[in-house]
């Protein structure tokens, strides 16, 4: 997966939570801790609030800009709008929708149930319910006293009704809010306020600052977000609008008549690559839907752009990578065209050697919020549509998604186990599930897991899992059987997310002529000549990337036929069965170690240190496989 999260941007989503379930806890143990914080910051007063509203600045990652933001009491309505540096955006919550405007001016609704539960424990926080029951109800656990530098705070987890939960920390000498911790993915958010302040009777925080802690215990400042108020208006007047999503700004355009673009692409480790043009100049693109407007530092140079800011990305990997940010005038892929595109700045590391091929960045998420998009892999086309132009293909089956920090996500059933799997073109693989789905429902004992190994590789560097061969996907009214994926077992990147059970990649895509209609939140699926193929897995337990006139191995799966073979991590492979590696792509080594036979013999020549060794690799299941050979 080519994924890319970065946490400053959904700044108005900070405070949000997800964790483990609160047993009921007598309401009388929390009411005291909570009353006396009513009382430290206004008391009676707060009875006749009924609005915020905040001016100030943001600070993360090195960049700073201006911070608004406005709250509704009564309702838990909320919105932001924020400069970062060289971007924008907004978030907000109306009440019942949950909405974003990105960077790039792409406006959406984000209603995943996750989504959704998240925005009401933020409206559960803003509209002080926690003082209001009436407004948002609670309940209540492990009221507890903690110390934690010196200091003595009332700690109360709640849940708000229909949110997510949330753990209060009171200190016992001011009564006043001084941290909220929540559950944000598999990370930790802790959030502080402070700095308290006096306005029109009431004390409220002039600084918040919020950090992620990862499953390690690990926090980094690249990811901290700082907001400091340079004034707070009680009871100022907000429009209904505000808070409501806004529209789309028309900055995007197909230059034909009939609203049709149609490019070729490459198609190298399930991943679609096409050529465009940043700014007049040629470029190189991956296409994924699980990432968004992307290039790398030196691919920025050559466009003559700056990236500003340091802020950290991740991705399918356990490591977070810098991230700036620089804006374009223009990104073209055919006669579709982009407006003003901000891109995102990030070192890829070792993933060019990993794919084989040299690439100055991604097209995502703004690509398919602009345009329909269809989508050929048996044709190698990709078309992009003007919305109003699309037409829903003839017989495809059609799925509803949902989007998740810029992500489709549908529901589907995997061996009678419903599922919400992301849908990401940026994944080489067929499907990997995520681990706290995999623990819960003992997969890995289920489907008699391969031992772990490098499965993929991302923003982030690798991703380890442990391989599995599933029985029938069923995609609404389509079926997929014996597909080869993967369990996560980890805790760290995005296969450790709860919000969704796993990512559907390209494996399976691949089998399908697929179109998305963001306008519709719809995908269609129309069956290609590969449905029905068996969907082979690696049979070497080699992991490699392209070193010149070699192939340096990177991971050694356990007990697979390279382990047997004796190649170790580091290796320089030379030639396979009498061939040397530079006459063939590394796409089509990957091609021939996982489609040949089981017990297939292949001479193997490499380097180790200074010296020239030779084995045998004799390919071996590394999960069942009774498929038959694919006709070349």
């Amino acid at each position: 997966m080519i994924q890319l999260r970065s946490t400053a941007l959904f700044l108005g989503m900070i405070l949000l939570s997800q964790a483990r379930e609160l047993a009921a806890a007598p309401a009388a143990q929390a009411g005291a801790a909570l009353s006396g914080f009513e009382a430290a910051s206004g008391g009676a007063r707060w009875r006749r609030v009924t609005t915020l509203r905040f001016d100030g600045t943001l600070k993360a990652g090195g960049l700073s800009g201006e911070f608004k933001a406005g709250v509704d009491l009564a309702s838990g309505r909320s919105f932001d709008d924020y400069r970062l540096g060289p971007v924008d955006g907004a978030d907000g919550f109306d009440g019942t929708q949950v909405w974003e405007r990105d960077p790039g001016g792409e406006v959406a609704a984000l209603d995943t149930p996750e989504s959704l539960q998240r925005a009401r424990t933020q409206a559960w926080l803003d509209s002080r319910s926690y003082w209001f029951p009436g407004r948002i109800a609670a309940s209540y656990a492990n009221v507890t006293t903690r110390k934690l530098d010196g200091k003595s705070y009332r700690v109360i987890e709640a849940r708000p009704a229909g949110g997510q939960p949330v753990t209060l920390w009171i200190a016992v000498d001011s009564h006043l809010l001084t941290r909220i911790v929540q559950h944000q993915d598999a990370d930790i958010a802790t959030t502080v306020l402070e700095d308290y302040r006096r306005v029109d009777g009431l004390r409220l925080p002039f600084r918040i600052v919020t950090d992620l802690t990862d499953a390690a215990g690990r926090t980094d400042p690249r990811r901290r977000t700082e907001i400091v108020f340079a004034a707070i208006r009680v009871n100022a007047t907000i429009a209904d609008a505000e808070f409501s999503m806004p529209a789309m700004a028309p900055s995007a355009h197909i230059d034909a008549a009939d609203g049709r673009t149609s490019v070729g692409f490459d198609l190298v480790n399930n991943h679609i690559y096409v050529d465009g043009a940043i700014d007049g100049k040629p470029a190189r693109f991956l296409v994924d839907t699980g990432g968004v407007n992307l290039l790398t530092p030196a691919a920025a140079a050559k466009f003559g752009l700056e990236g500003a800011g340091k802020l950290a990305a991740g991705g399918t990997g356990e490591e977070r990578a810098d991230l700036g940010f620089a804006r374009a005038k223009e990104v073209r892929v055919g006669a579709a065209a982009l407006a003003g595109p901000t891109f995102f700045i990030i070192d890829l590391g070792a993933l060019p050697r990993i794919e084989g091929v040299e690439f100055d960045g991604l097209v995502g998420y703004e690509i398919f919020r602009r345009f329909a998009v269809e989508i050929d892999y048996e044709h190698r086309r990709l078309t992009l549509i003007e919305p109003a132009a699309f037409t829903p293909p003839v017989g495809a089956a059609a799925l509803d998604f949902r989007i998740a920090e810029r992500i489709p996500v549908i529901s589907a059933e995997l061996d009678g186990m419903p599922v919400e799997l992301s849908v990401d073109t940026g994944a080489r693989d067929s499907l990997t599930l995520n681990s706290p789905f995999v623990r819960d429902h003992d997969l890995v004992a289920r489907y008699a897991a391969a031992a772990e190994g490098v499965t993929g590789w991302g923003v982030g560097g690798p991703a380890r899992a442990r391989p599995a061969r599933f029985g029938v996907l069923k995609l609404g009214g389509l079926e997929v059987g014996g597909i080869a994926g993967a369990l996560f077992t980890g805790d760290k990147g995005s296969f450790a997310s709860r919000d969704q059970a796993g990512n559907l990649g390209a494996g399976v895509l691949r089998r399908f002529t697929v179109s998305f209609d963001y306008a519709h939140r719809k995908m269609y699926l129309a069956p290609n000549a590969e449905f029905g193929k068996p969907d082979y897995f690696d049979r070497s337990g080699l992991w490699l990337f392209a070193d010149g006139d070699a192939l340096r191995v990177v991971d050694v799966a356990r007990g697979s036929a390279a382990e047997h073979a004796g190649i170790l991590v580091d290796d320089r492979v030379t030639e396979i069965g009498g061939a040397a590696v530079s006459t063939r792509s590394l796409s089509d080594w990957r091609r021939q170690l996982r489609e040949q036979n089981a017990g297939t013999a292949l001479a193997i020549r490499f380097r180790r240190a200074d010296q020239i060794l030779a084995t045998t690799l004799t390919l071996s299941d590394r999960i069942p496989d009774t498929s038959q050979a694919i006709d070349k």
